[in-house]
């Protein structure tokens, strides 16, 4: 099992930054890859970024490549994500989660937190 606690979304303006954090307890951190998602009113849950358990791979949904950066922190268990240059159309609620095999996916997570606001003023 794994528990995920986000935190760090608000409201932000066009072009500002904005980091999300997740703090993960339960398994061990190395264990497992993680993935951020988002799911914004009257759209399918997105793929944001993913990083496998060793944090030496990341991929990252065309819509926020160069923008956004995940990472981890194996001290203090704790999942990352760095928003940079922010656009209304980031508005969303942001979900960390985590799934019980190394590598990154897109899919086939088992474990979510409860999801952190995100709102992006023009």
């Amino acid at each position: 099992q794994v528990q995920l606690v986000e935190c760090g979304g608000g409201l932000v303006q066009t072009g500002d930054s904005l980091r999300l954090s997740c703090a993960a307890s339960g398994r061990p951190f190395s264990s497992y890859a993680m993935g951020w998602f988002r799911l914004a009113p009257r759209r399918e849950r997105e793929f944001v970024a993913g990083i496998s358990a060793s944090g030496a791979i990341t991929e990252y949904a065309d819509s926020v490549k160069g923008r956004f950066i995940i990472s981890r922190d194996y001290a203090k268990s704790t999942l990352y994500l760095q928003m940079n240059s922010l656009k209304p159309g980031d508005t969303a609620v942001y979900y960390c989660a985590a799934r019980g095999l190394k590598y990154i996916s897109r899919f086939d997570y088992s474990y979510w937190g409860q999801g952190t606001q995100v709102t992006v003023s023009s």
